[in-house]
């Protein structure tokens, strides 16, 4: 009772009034600013990976090479159905797919795109989710077959639409007498997918097995053999299994390798976000230790009567923590409202913002996602509560004690 009195300070002792406010405020903002960080740094991270392993392999198994007649390095993979087999049985191995890959320049309408090939059989397309399953297509995957499926940056580039032609030219050609003849095939095009990932859409093409194998001079052999998981986070595990399964010449590389460390330097971008957040719930929490002297000021004839009266020093210590913890809490929970429905609502806030900056503001082709991804994690928020909680709690004991431990005579001396 006595603490929420000295809460509501009256017109005299405003400055204490003010000084909860601006702790308050800047307390709701620091957890504010702490879960939206920390959802954004969540969220880019799920939707990066998951951009990786919905349209990538979890393990690339290909061939160390073997030397031709000619003294060049042959890196093909003759045995690819047999070695795709033996992976596939590998426990916790989902699927195992030989690929044709190459890049080629794609042209149509006067306008050129650099693109990379997959040569991959229908039913195998099917099966990868961001390809298959897209934000958005265009077209029908069921027609992969009678022609090539195409990322929707690449459409944007070329200006195409489902059913048109796109001319695709290989420099590695026919050998002539003259030298080497640039391959031009033209193709259909029957499905255009949106990955999420700009750098997919913007260079992936997929072309039928059988015929990126005439194209691209692969008659009877891979380049690789795409293998899928169960469980991608354990990679690493299955490895040696699959390097068992493919042979001595067999070598892996990973979605681990291929991006590992651009993960860790999201995680260490994490923590070091975490840490500057701190400081600032640190710095909003120090407002309380300003209001709680200047209020155990203006209240020392308040504490002198009270001591004389016959509260103990934990009394008084007591009253003075609940005002100061009083205003943590409420600072705590309204940055906490605050932090969850910017997370839930950051599409039309984030829309918003862009339409207010006159667009521009997410260039997709830097960050490679289309969007500002947003995952709220509860052990993320709970780490921000209990952070500024902590500190709100901390930070009050030494004014607290301050006033518990006032001389109740000198407290009255000049009353």
């Amino acid at each position: 009772m006595i603490a929420w009195r000295y809460l509501r300070a009256r017109r005299a002792e405003g400055g204490v009034s003010v000084m909860t406010w601006i702790s308050l405020i800047g307390i709701a903002l620091a957890v504010f600013a702490l879960i939206a960080t920390l959802s954004v740094r969540a969220g880019f991270r799920a939707e990066f990976v998951d951009t990786i392993l919905g349209a990538n392999a979890h393990v690339t198994v290909y061939s160390a090479g073997q030397a031709t007649e000619t003294g060049q390095l042959d890196r093909t993979i003759p045995d690819y159905t047999e070695m795709a087999t033996r992976i596939a049985a590998v426990p916790g191995v989902s699927r195992a797919a030989p690929l044709i890959k190459g890049q080629v320049m794609a042209t149509m309408n006067g306008r050129n795109a650099g693109v990379e090939i997959f040569g991959i059989a229908a039913a195998d397309l099917d099966s990868i989710p961001r390809i298959a399953r897209p934000e958005e297509s265009m077209g029908n995957i069921a027609d992969f077959g009678s022609g090539v499926a195409i990322g929707s940056g690449v459409a944007r580039e070329l200006g195409l639409v489902p059913g048109d032609r796109i001319k695709l030219i290989s420099p590695d050609g026919v050998k002539t007498a003259f030298g080497t003849s640039p391959r031009v095939g033209t193709y259909d095009v029957t499905y255009i997918f949106t990955a999420g990932r700009y750098d997919i859409d913007r260079t992936r093409v997929y072309m039928p097995f059988a015929e990126a194998q005439s194209y691209f001079n692969r008659e009877g052999a891979a380049d690789e053999i795409e293998v899928m998981l169960d469980d991608p986070e354990t990679v690493d595990e299955h490895v040696p299994d699959i390097l068992r399964a493919a042979g001595d010449n067999a070598m892996a590389w990973t979605w681990r390798d291929a991006s590992g460390s651009f993960l860790r330097a999201l995680t260490v971008e994490d923590n070091v976000m975490f840490i500057i957040m701190s400081i600032l719930v640190l710095i909003a929490a120090m407002n309380i230790v300003s209001g709680l002297i200047m209020l155990v000021k203006n209240k020392g004839r308040d504490i002198g009567i009270l001591r004389t009266m016959g509260l103990t020093e934990g009394s008084i210590l007591r009253v003075f923590f609940i005002c100061g913890a009083f205003t943590g809490i409420i600072g705590t929970v309204v940055g906490l409202v605050l932090g969850v429905v910017f997370t839930l609502y950051i599409d039309p806030i984030f829309a918003m913002v862009n339409y207010v900056a006159g667009g521009g503001v997410w260039d997709p082709s830097v960050r490679g996602l289309y969007a500002l991804p947003a995952k709220l994690q509860w052990h993320d928020v709970l780490s921000a509560v209990s952070l500024s909680l902590i500190l709100s709690f901390g930070v009050t004991i030494f004014p607290a004690r301050r006033a518990a431990r006032m001389n109740p005579v000198e407290a009255l001396r000049y009353e």
